[in-house]
């Protein structure tokens, strides 16, 4: 169905989804061009409020108010405050999630924690109610992580004497075991788009005794998570892909309430020190989320990350993920119609259950994935590449559309078969 009369039916289709679409109106709120941008799970688009946010951030707050601002325009309690913002997003109750250093920080912070609560080593009792501490020389990673996740978790099980265990995350439930600690997991691939079982995962690893800790980089802001409701230990995520705060914005971590206590940082710092401004030679923790803080907040990028999240107010993240499942839907259907059969298959779930909210596409063999990816951005398609073969297309549903959707796939038979 790739002629003309196939392609006008997809347009008319497009048209009416798109004026049906509740959520439509959102787009207004942000900066775009003329390109259809399928990149949001890498980096966000630009909120059209922020930058006029963040000039009053340099220009008065830090420009005339100076060190009075982190009193009066709120700059030390903006780890928390703009953790309280994300904690729906996410199925969290407020004072749960703090604001401030990268994901892989935060990822460092949330394992070696974790590694500690299930020995008792924080000294409560250990994960697994046991009186005797069990030996949990175990961390059972994510096989097909990202990178950095990996490289931390290694390094976490060398600093812990941990044995570190890559697994698939379908055969965690038949991995984990009296041994494991603790187990680091992706919530979506990043490469795939795959959307794995988070409350099947997190029930199984606790039945093991163990804790689990969750990377939601391509799901915070995308799909339901029910931190909360599913009994999560410790989460992390970024900010920049589809919450929209920013190149470099500051990541977030969330502590179950009652690990709060129990979650010993191993990166104590000032910031999270019960009495900050005491200087003490000793560490007394603070209660609640701020003992995931480290140092001085990050506050120029905080700040735009807080404005950024505005467009979010009265939005429904089961609206989104509706609109997240139905463009992908339209998206690989059109793909269907638009591509010769044989030059792209799908490596992102059919399955809604399955699915996150990108979709990537594999080049046949001899297609150069990477110079597809090229073409399709100097004709206004902006999506990614993924060595060797992978072409990614990220769905943001606070902006794109239905019409984008069909567009991609158009732009993207004439790319294959230019």
């Amino acid at each position: 169905m790739s002629g003309t009369n196939g392609s006008a039916e997809y347009v008319r289709r497009a048209e009416k989804l798109d004026a049906a679409d509740e959520l439509a109106p959102l787009r207004g709120l942000f900066t775009l061009d003329d390109a259809v941008y399928l990149d949001g799970n890498s980096l966000g688009a630009l909120a059209a409020h922020v930058p006029g946010r963040v000039e009053d951030v340099v220009r008065r707050q830090w420009g005339e108010l100076r060190i009075r601002s982190w009193e009066e325009s709120g700059w030390w309690t903006a780890p928390e405050r703009i953790g309280d913002r994300i904690a729906p997003l996410v199925g969290a109750a407020p004072g749960r999630i703090v604001v401030g250093d990268s994901t892989s920080v935060n990822v460092f912070k949330a394992l070696v924690a974790a590694v500690r609560i299930a020995r008792g080593e924080d000294g409560g009792t250990p994960a697994d109610g046991a009186t005797a501490h069990p030996v949990r020389d175990e961390i059972v990673v994510d096989a097909s992580t990202f990178p950095s996740d990996g490289y931390i978790a290694a390094s976490v099980a060398r600093m812990t004497g941990c044995t570190l265990r890559p697994a698939p995350p379908a055969d965690v439930p038949q991995v984990v075991g009296k041994r494991t600690a603790a187990v680091l997991l992706n919530h979506v691939d990043y490469r795939t788009g795959r959307l794995h079982d988070l409350p099947a995962l997190t029930a199984a690893v606790h039945a093991a005794g163990a804790l689990v800790v969750w990377d939601l980089c391509h799901s915070a802001g995308a799909l339901p998570v029910g931190l909360d409701e599913h009994g999560v230990d410790l989460a992390v995520g970024c900010t920049y892909k589809f919450l929209n705060g920013g190149p470099g914005s500051p990541a977030f971590l969330y502590v179950r309430g009652d690990h709060q206590d129990r979650f010993d940082s191993p990166l104590p710092g000032w910031n999270s020190h019960a009495e900050p401004f005491g200087m003490r030679g000793d560490f007394e923790p603070a209660e609640g989320a701020p003992r995931g803080r480290v140092g001085t907040p990050d506050i120029l990028s905080m700040l735009a990350l807080e404005a950024a999240l505005e467009v979010w107010d009265g939005v429904s993240v089961d609206a989104v993920r509706a609109k997240s499942l139905a463009l992908t839907d339209f998206f690989l259907e059109c793909v269907g119609a638009y591509v010769p059969p044989g030059l792209v298959e799908s490596l992102t779930p059919a399955a809604h259950a399955e699915r996150g909210s990108q979709v990537a596409l594999r080049c046949a063999p001899g297609i150069d994935a990477g110079a597809v990816m090229k073409l399709l951005v100097e004709r206004g398609v902006v999506g990614d590449f993924r060595q060797p073969d992978v072409l990614r297309f990220g769905f943001t549903p606070l902006y794109v559309g239905f019409a984008d959707a069909e567009r991609a796939a158009r732009v993207l038979a004439g790319a294959l078969t230019a």
